[in-house]
């Protein structure tokens, strides 16, 4: 019998207006899940987060944003604040949670799930800056990462993204 490969979908996450969220609600997605800022040198790949969910424009596709403070304090926003940001100075229309921690042992559950091989049994990368990304497959698991510096609009993302939403993913 098949072990199953662990997933998000078991985690919960705050929403700007603090409701729960629950992350088999993009179960059969593949989500790109990335810790912003809005202060950060990075903060400019929010427009072109934007612009990669508005060219894949597939309804199997999510981008995921959770705001953190963990690096250089470059999230002093907060709540509808952040929304707000993102969406009139970035364009950014998808999803935006509440201000988590991203790094540490006071890490949401999420992000310690995502940066550790012994958890999510397949990569171990934590972030160590904004703009870390987390590529998941329709199940629900990580398949790779990517560092701050690799654009969004990059063809080595956009690839990975398309080939991840043609693979037929029998459940």
């Amino acid at each position: 019998m098949q072990e199953s490969i662990p997933n998000i979908y078991s985690f919960k996450v705050k929403k700007i207006n603090g409701e729960d969220q629950p992350l088999s609600a993009y179960r059969n997605k593949v989500l790109l899940i990335v810790n912003t800022a809005s202060e950060c040198g990075f903060t400019p790949q929010l427009k072109e987060l934007q612009l990669l969910r508005d060219e894949i424009d597939n309804p199997d596709f999510e981008i995921l944003g959770f705001p953190s403070n963990d690096f250089g304090k470059q999230e002093p926003l907060n709540g509808a604040e952040i929304a707000s940001f993102c969406e009139v100075n970035h364009g950014a229309t998808f999803p935006v949670f509440d201000k988590i921690m991203v790094r540490g042992e006071h890490a949401h559950p999420l992000y310690q799930f995502l940066g550790d091989k012994k958890q999510n049994a397949s990569l171990s990368s934590k972030p160590r800056w904004n703009f870390h990304k987390y590529l998941i497959n329709k199940k629900g698991e990580l398949v790779d990462y990517y560092l701050p510096f690799t654009k969004p609009l990059s063809s080595k993302i956009k690839k990975k993204i398309q080939r991840l939403l043609t693979e037929d993913h029998q459940q």
